[in-house]
Formats: C-alpha cells, structure tokens, sequence
C-alpha cells in the first residue's frame, strides 16, 4: 500500500502559457500515469535491475493508448502535434512524477534519443521501424558512451569503430551504460568511421552482437543499463543515419532535446517529495503543533515551490524553443537541465529530512505501508550526470555568455 497525496502543482502551478493540445496531452498521461504506473512503482523501483523485471506490459500498454506517437510528425505515424517536443516533455514529468526509471527508458530513450534520431534514417528504415515503435512493439536503445569515453564524445576518445565492406559497414567496438541494451530490438550505434564519426542502426539480434547483464545501480532500478559488444557485426548500408561523418552531430541533436526531458523528469520527482512532505508536514504535529507551523520549513517549502514554478518554466520554454528552432534553444535545453536534474536531489534530501523516518524508509514492516522518498533521492542523482554532466551544462552556458574561444 502506498499512500496517495494531493498535488500541489495544481494549486500552484497556472498553466497560462501551455497551448491546449499540450494540456490534453497532460491530461492524458496523467491518467495513464496513475492508473498502470502507480500501483507497480513501488516494485519497480525497488525491484533488482534484470531482463524479468523490465516493465514490457507498460511498452505496449503506452503503445495502445497511443501516448508513443506524441513526439512525431503525422507522416511517420505520430500524431503531428503543434508543439510536440514540449508535449514530449509535459509527459515526461508526469510519468517521472510516479516513477523516475519509468520515464528514463521509455520515454526519454524510446522516444527522444532513439525515436527522434530515428526521425534521420533512410525513408526504407522509418517505414518499417516508425509504425512498429508507435504501436510499442519494439523498443530503442542510443549508444553514444564507451567504458573510456562518454562525456568526451570525440574521434580521439572513441574506440567502437566501423569499416566499409561490400553493401555495408563492419561494426566492433564495446559500448557501456546504455539503457535499454538488455531489451532493446534496435541501437541507434556512434561509431568511429576513418577520422570521423558516423551514426549507425544496429539489429540486436544480428550475428556477433553481444549484450551483458544487467548493470546494478543505485537507482532507476526499470531503467536497465548493460555493455554492449559488437564482434565484426555486419551492418547493411540502409542504416546508415544520414551521412557518414555526420554521426556526432546527429548524436548532439537527439542528447540536446534529451536535455530537457532530464529536467523535466527532475521537475517531475522534485515534485512528488515536495507534494509527499507537504502532506506529511500538514498532518503530522511535533511539540504540540504541525510541522506545517514551523517557519523553517514554511520558507524552505516557499522557496521549493518557486523554484519548482521556475524549473517547470523553464523546461517548457526550452521545448517550445526547440518546437519553434529558437536560436536560444540550445543554450535553454542547457539551462533546463542544469535546474531540473539539481532541484530534484534539493527537494527529496529536505523532504527526507522533514518527515524523518517516514522520509527515510522503503516500506514499514508493522503496517505494510510503502514510501516514496528513499527512491526518489537515490532516483534524483542520476539526472545530473547522464546525457551530460551538469558540468558540461554549465561549460555550454558559460560559452554562451564569453564564447567558444574564451571556454573552449
């Protein structure tokens, strides 16, 4: 049994700038969310990472209820939204909202690294690949990082490395912390190809492909991460994305718009402890009187909650940027991250420490009751490093302020 509790972004929150097919989309998930993911998070986010364990009824559930077609055009199957990035992103905050792991790997990777790069392959690959991702019939893994190289994506750090054959390419290299590899029907594979880079789709059952175990992490426990071995695999010249030597660029293209789904999954876990200590703090009385009374914690809360309204904000400007090819776009997806991933960790640490016990533990032995906060925190940590590290965002902003000759 885990306890339930109102959200307060409702109350807070104005959705002033949100256009309506935006608010549907919400509406939508939000239902989803709560009705299929909810019931389950405890298990998956506490459950040990393992092939048995990933969520498959959730892929093709997501699928029937149409939710996998929000990110796309209408002529790869996609429901050809307005504004789809920042529908994108609005979903991934509620689902974020009940399960963090949930949100990683099948929406931030199913459809923002692995759908939107998908949206760069040959005319031959999207026509068999698109309806089949839509209808959640296979799912997507992105391979960018290697065991010596992932926040330096460049030729020199790069190992995996393909050569031209007759009708194709030969692929052998190792890739490491790549989510959803253990499951993953396709692999969108960064490769070094000569003296450049070039972006591949690999099938995970060709011949000299070789998935490992499940890595064991300290949180996101559904989102399964594993290394991948690539033994002289035989890739066919259709899958190549776009053009030879034009890998990294189409890499950074899909890792920017992942950017902001970072910070909108943090917004969306900031907001489940701040929502769960909130209720706690309103009911529970300590000398007398409730928690919610002491003004510590009133001006802490206050401060959460406007930096919640600016973390949400900012992430929604982000993906209209995006939506509308901003130049500012980058640099906000940049921004957006920075501030999501961080305020997550700031809010569950303070909401742990607010409701004591009940913050610290996992379920309560004498009544069976289940708690979300231990999960989120250890949940929160991984957005500031993965799709890269906060450093780098702030080396992207910084380069924004005094340029690329003054940072680097």
């Amino acid at each position: 049994m885990t306890r339930q509790v109102k959200r307060f972004s409702d109350r807070l929150y104005d959705d002033l700038w949100l256009p309506e097919e935006t608010i549907q989309v919400r509406d939508r998930v939000r239902q989803f969310a709560m009705e299929e993911i909810a019931p389950i998070a405890h298990t998956l986010n506490n459950a040990p990472e393992s092939v048995e364990a990933f969520p498959w009824h959730l892929v093709k559930k997501l699928g029937d209820a149409g939710l996998f077609k929000v990110p796309f055009a209408r002529e790869d199957g996609g429901e050809g939204l307005q504004y789809p990035a920042l529908a994108t992103m609005v979903m991934l905050e509620e689902v974020a909202y009940v399960c963090s792991g949930v949100a990683a790997c099948l929406i931030d990777v199913q459809l923002i690294l692995f759908g939107h790069t998908l949206e760069n392959a040959s005319p031959a690959i999207k026509e068999r690949l698109f309806p089949a991702l839509c209808a959640g019939d296979i799912v997507g893994a992105f391979a960018t990082s290697e065991p010596a190289a992932s926040t330096d994506l460049s030729v020199a750090a790069l190992q995996t490395e393909a050569t031209r054959v007759t009708g194709g390419y030969r692929l052998t290299g190792r890739k490491r912390w790549i989510t959803n590899s253990p499951v993953a029907h396709y692999m969108f594979v960064l490769c070094k190809l000569e003296q450049s880079m070039t972006m591949l789709l690999v099938d995970m059952s060709a011949e000299g492909v070789t998935v490992g175990e499940p890595d064991k992490k300290m949180g996101n426990h559904s989102q399964l991460t594993a290394d991948v071995v690539f033994d002289d695999v035989f890739v066919p010249q259709e899958c190549l994305v776009g053009q030879e030597g034009k890998g990294l660029k189409a890499a950074l293209n899909s890792l920017t718009l992942g950017r902001v789904g970072i910070g909108a999954c943090g917004v969306g876990m900031a907001q489940a402890a701040f929502d769960f200590a909130v209720h706690h703090m309103e009911s529970r009385s300590v000398f007398g009187k409730p928690l919610a009374n002491y003004q510590y914690w009133q001006f802490r809360f206050a401060d959460y909650a406007t930096q919640l309204e600016n973390a949400r904000n900012l992430f929604v400007k982000a993906a209209m940027a995006q939506d509308t090819n901003r130049p500012t776009a980058a640099n906000l997806c940049a921004m957006a991250k920075l501030v999501g991933s961080s305020l997550a960790g700031d809010v569950a640490r303070d909401a742990i420490q607010v409701c004591g016990g009940y913050g610290f533990v996992k379920e309560l032995a004498a009544t069976g009751e289940r708690y979300p906060l231990e999960s989120i925190y250890r949940d929160s940590k991984i957005g500031e490093i993965y799709e890269g590290a906060n450093e780098i965002q702030r080396l992207l902003v910084a380069r924004a302020i005094f340029g690329k000759d003054a940072v680097g």
